[in-house]
C-alpha cells in the first residue's frame, strides 16, 4: 500500500478522534471559565465523549483504521515524548532518604493495589492500570501503562472514569485530615504529594493549607510522577504475556502487540525510545526550547488516543465493572494513604 493510500485509509478515523479531542478541550476550557478550574481534565473528557459517541453510533469499517492508529501508534509516540520530562537532577533534588522513600511507597502501593484489585475480581490488565493510576499519577499513568500491558478500551475507560471521580474526592477531603491527624505544613505537603493524582490537583489540595505545603507537595509529586519511567520499564519486562494475551474481537487496543523479534516482545520500541530521550535529557542534550513543545505534543497525542479508546468502548461493559473498580480504587487509595503516613513518621518529617 502506498503512503497516499495509507493516509487516505487513516484519515476518516483520525479526523473523528481529533474532533472528539477538540470537543473535550473546549469543554475543559468552558469548565475552567465557569468554575475557576477544570475539575475534569481534557483527557478524561475525551474518553467519556468518545464513549458517548460510540454508544449513540457505532463507527463502521471505514473509521476503524484511523481509530486503531490513534489508539496505538499515537499513544506510543506520546510515551516516547514523556521521556523528555525525566530529569535526573529533579529526582536527586529531594535528597536520598525521601527519594528512596517515595520509590518504596510507589512500589509497595502498586503491589498491594494490584493484589486488592485482583481480590475485587478485576482482570489482570485492569488491575495493573488501577494500581499504577492510584500509586503514581492517576490518568496520565493509566494512559502511559496501557500500551505496555496491551489494555483494551473498556479497561482504560473504566480505570480512568472512576479514578478521575475519586481524584476530585481526594482533593476536597484531604485538607480535612490536617486537624484530625495534627499534621504540620511540611507533613501535609508530603502526604498530598504522595497521594493526590495530578500536579494541578496537588496545588488545589495544598493551597488552602499553606505555602509550605504547596512547595513540598509539588516537589514530592514531581518526583512521584518521575517514578512512572522506571515502573513502565519494569512492567515492559514483567508483563509481555499481558501484551500478547487475546482480547475480545472488535476491541480497540492501546499499543501494538509485538509479534516480531524476542527483543521487541521483551521491551517494546516505545520504551526504548522513552529511555533514550530520558538519557538525552539528563545529559543536557535536549534543548530547553524543545521541552515545552514536547510536553504539549505528548499531551495532545495522549488525549487523541483516549478519544480513540473511548470510541471503542461499550458503555454497558464499563457500567458492569463500575462497583468493582470503584471498590478496588478506594481500597488501594486508603492503603496508599496509610503507607504515606508511615513514611512521614519513619523519616521524621516535622
Amino acid at each position: 500500500m502506498t503512503v497516499p493510500d495509507r493516509l487516505a485509509q487513516l484519515l476518516p478515523g483520525l479526523l473523528l478522534c481529533i474532533g472528539v479531542t477538540l470537543a473535550a478541550v473546549a469543554l475543559a476550557h468552558l469548565e475552567a471559565a465557569v468554575f475557576g478550574r477544570a475539575w475534569v481534565e481534557s483527557l478524561v473528557l475525551a474518553i467519556l465523549l468518545g464513549t458517548v459517541v460510540r454508544t449513540a453510533w457505532q463507527p463502521g469499517p471505514r473509521w476503524k483504521p484511523g481509530i486503531d492508529f490513534s489508539a496505538k501508534m499515537l499513544l506510543e509516540i506520546a510515551v516516547v515524548l514523556l521521556g523528555a520530562s525525566l530529569s535526573a537532577a529533579t529526582v536527586l533534588a529531594v535528597g536520598p532518604a525521601l527519594l528512596l522513600g517515595i520509590a518504596l511507597v510507589v512500589a509497595v502501593a502498586i503491589c498491594i493495589s494490584y493484589g486488592l484489585c485482583r481480590m475485587f475480581g478485576l482482570p489482570a490488565r485492569m488491575a495493573v492500570l488501577v494500581a499504577c493510576g492510584n500509586s503514581i499519577c492517576g490518568n496520565s499513568a493509566i494512559a502511559a501503562v496501557a500500551p505496555v500491558v496491551g489494555a483494551d478500551g473498556k479497561d482504560v475507560a473504566s480505570s480512568i472514569a472512576f479514578t478521575a471521580v475519586l481524584g476530585v474526592v481526594v482533593v476536597l477531603s484531604l485538607p480535612l485530615l490536617v486537624p484530625v491527624l495534627g499534621l504540620s505544613l511540611e507533613q501535609y505537603g508530603v502526604l498530598a504529594g504522595l497521594t493526590v493524582y495530578a500536579v494541578p490537583q496537588v496545588l488545589a489540595a495544598t493551597a488552602p493549607v499553606g505555602a509550605l505545603s504547596v512547595q513540598v507537595g509539588t516537589l514530592v509529586k514531581l518526583v512521584r510522577v518521575l517514578m512512572l519511567g522506571p515502573v513502565v520499564v519494569v512492567l515492559s519486562l514483567l508483563a509481555p504475556r499481558l501484551r500478547e494475551a487475546p482480547v475480545a474481537p472488535g476491541d480497540v487496543i492501546a499499543g501494538e502487540r509485538p509479534k516480531r523479534s524476542p527483543l521487541s516482545r521483551l521491551v517494546p520500541w516505545f520504551i526504548i525510545g522513552f529511555l533514550g530521550l530520558a538519557l538525552l535529557r539528563s545529559a543536557g542534550l535536549v534543548p530547553e526550547m524543545l521541552l515545552g513543545p514536547f510536553a504539549v505534543l505528548a499531551t495532545a497525542l495522549t488525549i487523541i488516543s483516549m478519544a480513540a479508546l473511548g470510541l471503542g468502548v461499550d458503555v454497558r461493559t464499563v457500567a458492569r465493572s463500575g462497583v468493582r473498580v470503584t471498590g478496588a480504587a478506594v481500597a488501594s487509595l486508603l492503603v496508599l494513604g496509610a503507607i504515606s503516613l508511615g513514611l512521614i513518621r519513619l523519616l521524621g518529617v516535622t
